[in-house]
C-alpha cells in the first residue's frame, strides 16, 4: 500500500518500488544505554567503520544469511 500511495502521489520522480528482501531487527530495554551511547558517537565511530561495513559485520555475527547483491543498492560496494 505505501508504494501504491507513493506513486500515486508522485512524491518522488519516476516510479517507486521497493526491492526485494527485507531486514527487520529488535532491540530490549535493557539495551538502551548502549544504544544511546551508540547513536550519541556514532560520527566519530564511522570515521573508523563505514555503516555497510558494520552492517555486514552484525550479519555475519548474528549468522544471517545475505547476498551481497541485494545490501543497500544506493551504497557501492566496490
Amino acid at each position: 500500500g505505501s508504494s501504491k500511495y507513493i506513486n500515486y502521489s508522485k512524491l518522488v520522480k519516476g516510479r517507486f518500488e521497493w526491492q526485494n528482501g527485507f531486514g527487520a531487527f529488535s532491540l530490549g530495554h535493557s539495551q538502551l544505554d548502549s544504544i544511546f551511547d551508540y547513536i550519541r558517537n556514532q560520527e566519530e565511530h564511522h570515521r573508523k567503520k563505514t555503516f555497510l561495513e558494520e552492517y555486514i559485520e552484525f550479519l555475519n555475527l548474528y549468522q544471517i544469511e545475505y547476498k551481497a547483491d541485494y545490501l543497500f543498492d544506493a551504497i557501492p560496494t566496490e
